[in-house]
C-alpha cells in the first residue's frame, strides 16, 4: 500500500465537511470545580450500586450475555412512571443515541429538520450526518416561543428543547401545545431537564400523535456515565425508531442502573430538592450582583456577567470564563452566537462548589 494513501478520499463527500460535536471540556487531574456540563453534584442512589453488584456477582458471568434487546423490563418501568404503555417508550444510550435514531427515521436530503436557536448544537451535527437540512428559527432575548415561526419553517422535524439549554428557560405547557399543534410533522420536545421544571409535557401525548418526548437518565438520576435516555411517543413513532434503532443498544449493567434509579423516587426526589434550593441561592446572588439572569428551570443558570463599572458583551464573559479556568473553576461559554456570547452557563454544584465559584467571581471583579 501506497505510504501516501488517504483515507479521506475514500470517505462519503458530506461526512468530509462535517465538523463533530463538541462537549464542554473534562479536565484531568483534581481540585477542578465542574459546573460546565451540567452534571448532578450528588451521586446517585445506593441502590444503582447494589443494583450493579448484583449483576456482577458469580465473576461477573452475566456479562458473558447480551443484554435483554429491547431493554423491555425498563420499558416496562417507564410506561408505569409516566403512565403509559410499554409499546409507547424506547429506551437509547443516552439521549443522543434516541435523537440520532429520530433523524434516521424522519429527516435526510428530501426531509428537512428544524430547530430553535439558541439551542443543543448536536441537532445540527446529526441532520448532518443525514444530509438533512437544518433550518433553524431563532429565539429573540426575550425566549418567547412563536408557533407560527415553527408551522411555518418547513421542516418534516422540529426539535423544542423545553427547558431550554443553554438558557435554562422553561416554556409553559400550554405554550408548548400550541406549537405542537401548529406543526404538521414529527415534534420533538426534549425533556432532558424536566424533572428540574414546574411542569411537563407528558399529558399531551394523549392529544398529539405527532408529538415524541425526550428524556435522560444523565441529570436528575445521576447517570451519565452509564449513557441512558429514552423516548415516549405513539406506538407507531416507537415501532418506527425500534426498525432503525442499533442492536443491544442499551447494555446490561445501563439497563439495571436505570431501573433501580427509577425505583427509588424518594432519594431523587431529596437530591433535586437540594439543587433547587442552591438554584434559588444562587439567583438571589446574582440579582444582588445586579447580574441579568434567565430564570431557571434547569440545573444551571444562564447568566450575563458584568464588571464593577457596569459594563457587559462578549469580552466580558470571556474575561470571567478564563479568570474562572485560571482558578479551576469550570464553566461554559458559549460565542459563536449574539445572544450567547455575553453569557456564560454555570452548573449548579454542591454549596461548598458554588462557594468557591462566588469567591473566584468576587476575585475578578476586584480588578474589573
Amino acid at each position: 500500500m501506497n505510504r501516501n494513501y488517504n483515507p479521506l478520499s475514500r470517505a462519503n463527500p458530506h461526512v468530509r465537511r462535517l465538523h463533530a460535536y463538541v462537549p464542554g471540556q473534562q479536565p484531568s487531574g483534581g481540585d477542578w470545580v465542574k459546573l460546565n456540563t451540567n452534571e448532578n453534584p450528588y451521586p446517585p442512589s445506593p441502590k444503582v450500586l447494589e443494583a450493579i453488584q448484583a449483576e456482577l456477582a458469580g465473576e461477573g458471568t452475566r456479562l458473558r450475555l447480551y443484554p435483554n434487546p429491547l431493554s423491555m423490563p425498563l420499558r416496562q418501568a417507564l410506561a408505569t412512571h409516566h403512565g403509559l404503555k410499554p409499546d409507547q417508550v424506547q429506551a437509547g444510550n443516552g439521549c443522543d443515541d434516541v435523537l440520532n435514531l429520530l433523524m434516521r427515521a424522519f429527516a435526510g436530503p428530501e426531509r428537512p429538520a428544524g430547530m430553535m436557536i439558541p439551542s443543543y448544537s448536536l441537532y445540527s451535527v446529526l441532520a448532518d450526518i443525514q444530509q438533512a437540512k437544518m433550518i433553524e428559527v431563532p429565539f429573540d432575548r426575550s425566549m418567547a416561543l412563536d408557533p407560527e415561526a415553527i408551522r411555518t419553517c418547513g421542516a418534516n422535524l422540529f426539535f423544542l428543547t423545553s427547558p431550554n439549554a443553554p438558557t435554562g428557560v422553561g416554556f409553559p405547557r400550554a405554550e408548548v401545545e400550541k406549537a405542537v399543534a401548529a406543526f404538521e410533522g414529527i415534534f420533538v420536545l426534549d425533556e432532558t431537564y424536566a424533572p428540574f421544571a414546574g411542569e411537563d409535557a407528558v399529558a399531551l401525548l394523549a392529544r398529539h400523535p405527532n408529538l415524541v418526548i425526550v428524556r435522560s437518565f444523565s441529570k436528575a438520576f445521576s447517570l451519565a456515565g452509564m449513557r441512558v435516555g429514552y423516548a415516549m411517543a405513539s406506538a407507531e413513532i416507537i415501532e418506527l425508531l425500534d426498525r432503525v434503532r442499533d442492536s443491544y443498544n442499551l447494555d446490561r449493567l445501563a439497563q439495571v442502573a436505570a431501573l433501580a434509579a427509577l425505583a427509588d423516587t424518594a432519594y431523587y426526589a431529596k437530591t433535586t430538592a437540594d439543587i433547587l434550593a442552591v438554584r434559588a441561592q444562587m439567583a438571589d446572588w446574582y440579582a444582588y450582583k445586579g447580574w441579568f439572569c434567565y430564570p431557571s428551570a434547569t440545573n444551571f443558570h444562564f447568566v450575563e456577567p458584568q464588571t464593577s463599572t457596569g459594563e457587559t458583551g462578549a469580552g466580558v464573559a470571556e474575561s470571567l470564563y478564563n479568570a474562572l479556568s485560571a482558578r479551576r473553576v469550570l464553566v461554559r461559554y458559549f460565542p459563536k452566537h449574539p445572544l450567547t456570547q455575553g453569557f456564560l452557563r454555570v452548573t449548579l454544584g454542591t454549596e461548598n462548589e458554588m462557594q468557591r465559584y462566588r469567591d473566584a467571581v468576587d476575585s475578578w471583579l476586584k480588578t474589573h
